[in-house]
């Protein structure tokens, strides 16, 4: 099974590229919905190589669902938490990797560092 830190870095990738909602907007997208959105993306985070199709299409099926800033942030969240339990290796810069890999736009680097609640 792949470190959750895996999971989290690509999940983080997703997020930033949706529209600003009413900030009234509850979030309804759970860290296990973004998971499993993103475990097509896990043999390429783990190991490099190619990235599957099913993983950018899981990627572009996240951002269309994440369109409220609670969603955007409730991803964000769950990969940073995936993200700060994985202890070095190259999964995180793999998972950095993927929105251009699969041609999506981010306005921010993915990091274990990111500021979730500055998300829009």
């Amino acid at each position: 099974m792949a470190p959750r830190g895996a999971t989290l870095a690509v999940v983080v990738v997703l997020m930033a590229a949706v529209f600003t909602p009413p900030a009234s907007v509850r979030a309804a997208i759970s860290c296990s919905a973004v998971y499993n959105t993103l475990m097509p993306c896990l043999p390429y985070v783990q190991a490099g190589g190619t990235v599957p199709r099913a993983c950018c299409g899981g990627i572009q099926s996240l951002l269309a669902a994440a369109n409220n800033t609670p969603d955007r942030r409730t991803i964000c969240g769950c990969l940073k938490n995936v993200a700060n339990g994985a202890s070095g290796g190259p999964y995180i810069t793999r998972a950095a990797a993927l929105p251009s890999k699969c041609n999506v736009s981010l306005p921010y680097k993915i990091s274990t560092s990111v500021n979730c609640n500055a998300i829009n």
